[in-house]
């Protein structure tokens, strides 16, 4: 293309853009709720446009159309890529900080305490069984005993575990007798 002929393409397409850049912007801002994203789609939506200059002006009826296409593609085309991505947030996902910290690591080393207390299979069974979430067989299996044992092995490691004082629950009572007493924190 000649140097005159490209100087006059850009200038008919600058003209465009002033004429029709705000309704654009307003359109992305619209489509995406954000400002600043809509100049982004706006932005990519007129380079494309600029690049096919020629065959807009000379094929399409309404140039302003046709680009207005663009733009609702542009947004489409973000709108997909974007549903896989991190998206900003005011806060973050992570899971809060507990009121007390201090008090959540002192509670997980009594606990640790006590489950060294044990024997190595009445805390692996209690450990299997309540933090693996295992049912009896299944912990059986895993172990390589027979289920009965699990049952039996639980029963005395409990019995071990609610005669612990440091293990109270919070109203200042021995641990009951539901198993589910005692969470398993590692």
């Amino acid at each position: 293309m000649k140097r005159e002929q490209r100087e006059r393409l850009d200038a008919e397409f600058s003209a465009f853009v002033v004429g029709i850049g705000p309704r654009l912007i307003r359109l992305a801002e619209l489509l995406t709720g954000d400002p600043h994203r809509a100049g982004d789609i706006v932005q990519s939506a007129l380079e494309r446009a600029y690049l096919h200059w020629p065959r807009i002006t000379a094929n399409a009826d309404d140039p302003a159309a046709y680009v207005r296409r663009i733009v609702v593609n542009q947004h489409r085309d973000w709108w997909r890529r974007s549903r896989n991505r991190e998206l900003p947030t005011d806060r973050a996902p992570d899971r809060p900080v507990p009121a007390d910290f201090a008090e959540q690591q002192a509670q997980r080393a009594l606990l640790h305490q006590a489950l060294a207390a044990l024997t190595r299979r009445e805390r692996a069974v209690v450990v299997l069984r309540y933090y693996g979430d295992l049912s009896e067989a299944e912990t059986a299996a895993e172990l390589g005993i027979a289920p009965g044992t699990v049952k039996s092995t639980l029963h005395r490691a409990l019995s071990k575990l609610r005669a612990r004082p440091e293990l109270a629950d919070r109203s200042g009572g021995p641990a009951g007798h539901d198993p589910s007493d005692i969470e398993v924190a590692v």
